[in-house]
């Protein structure tokens, strides 16, 4: 089995948690290298520097400043916060020696993006943000795209004895299966995540795989751990629930708060209203 290291989801904790408040509104719009350096042996005056530019990863503040350099517009508050926390823990696991990018990972992490920025004010602002986080990592954001709907089409035409079986059968979908059950069993690099689990989860999902003993069966034939993979869709579930919630709440907040201003901008002045009355009892003479 592949050793587990878990992504984290308690940005999405807090944002279900989430307030509105004013400032929120206002939001909403109602709208690298490292030089290392060895000293030389004792009695020698040389100063040996060494580059090594090509094994040091970025760090969190160089992928966060370059999310925030290609996007530079206001993000909702409910959406920023959740967003900025996602991307530090991805940037952890994204640089992890044993990290490879594959794509049920990639499906995994599309469908919790496209589930947390649903209901966002702007389609055409969403798939920007999406361009952005996925390039601040250095990984291809088409490549996400265009492997998650390929391994959705796939799930479709599936039902739940055929994907358990993938490691009998020929395929572009079955290879992918099959490296990633080789690379969990320890012959490559693999590092498990929930972003991984929640790929599984829509794979059963799109090919209506209902019995309980489907994800037993795949977790058994990708050499994943699956309880570990339970306890990441419970968490993702009740997240998403509140996640809900918190929507629900932030729109119903917006539209009390227009409303509010539609019936200031209405209300007339006082000197308006003195004005109104003065001019019904005081017409003018001609």
């Amino acid at each position: 089995m592949a050793a587990i290291s878990s992504l984290p989801f308690a940005a999405l904790r807090r944002a279900a948690d989430w307030r509105p408040s004013t400032a929120t509104a206002a939001a909403v719009g109602i709208s690298g290298g490292v030089v290392l350096n060895a000293r030389a042996r004792r009695g020698s005056r040389s100063v040996v520097r060494c580059a090594a530019t090509a094994d040091i990863p970025p760090t969190v503040a160089d992928t966060k400043m370059n999310f925030l350099k290609s996007y530079k517009r206001p993000i909702p508050s409910i959406y920023s916060t959740v967003l900025q926390e996602l991307l530090v823990q991805q940037h952890l696991m994204r640089y992890k020696s044993t990290y490879q990018y594959d794509p049920v990972f990639a499906l995994g992490f599309v469908t919790v993006y496209d589930q947390l920025m649903e209901g966002y004010p702007s389609t055409e602002d969403r798939d920007a943000i999406f361009k952005s986080y996925v390039t601040a990592l250095n990984e291809d954001p088409e490549q996400y795209r265009a492997d998650a709907q390929k391994m959705e089409e796939w799930a479709r035409s599936q039902n739940g004895n055929l994907l358990v079986e993938f490691s009998s059968r020929d395929g572009e979908i079955e290879s992918i299966l099959k490296d990633i059950s080789e690379r969990a069993q320890g012959k490559g690099n693999f590092s498990y995540s929930r972003f991984f689990a929640v790929g599984l989860f829509r794979l059963l999902e799109l090919s209506n795989a209902t019995e309980p003993t489907v994800l037993d069966k795949l977790c058994a034939a990708l050499n994943i751990s699956k309880r570990s993979v339970d306890r990441d869709l419970d968490v993702y579930r009740n997240l998403l629930s509140k996640l809900v919630q918190a929507k629900e709440l932030l729109k119903e907040y917006v539209e009390r708060e227009k409303k509010k201003r539609e019936e200031r901008l209405e209300t007339p002045k006082p000197n308006e209203a003195v004005a109104k009355f003065d001019g019904s009892f005081y017409p003018m003479k001609h």
